[in-house]
């Protein structure tokens, strides 16, 4: 189990990475989940997708994972208010809305996966 976990998290953290990533490839996707809430709505977008680089860069580094997984809960929990807002307002996302509210229970799963590495 020990050693799953510590190939599980290599592939955590090119997950986060990649995602990070998008968030410059596709501005206009995140921007569309939060301009109706929140303002800045690009530059959070710019700044929640370099933290979930900096995420995921620290969780392949030992000295530095432990707060990279801390640092990937807080963020996994930030950003739930938009996998809410997507799930109420299904409309526009190319996505049957079964698979939106199918991804809350999800989420929850990635803030505990993330927190299983705060204990290293």
């Amino acid at each position: 189990m020990q050693t799953i976990k510590k190939c599980f998290v290599y592939v955590m953290g090119t997950f986060y990475i990649l995602a990070g990533i998008n968030h410059f490839w596709h501005p206009s996707f995140y921007t569309k989940l939060i301009a109706g809430f929140l303002p800045y709505s690009l530059e959070l977008v710019y700044i929640s997708g370099v933290a979930e680089i900096l995420c995921g860069l620290g969780l392949f580094i030992p000295a530095t994972r432990k707060a990279a997984a801390w640092g990937t809960v807080a963020l996994l929990i930030a950003i739930s208010p938009t996998h809410i807002y997507m799930a109420m307002h299904p409309d526009g996302w190319g996505v049957a809305p079964i698979v939106l509210y199918a991804r809350l229970p999800l989420q929850l799963l990635l803030i505990w996966l993330a927190w299983t590495y705060t204990k290293e």
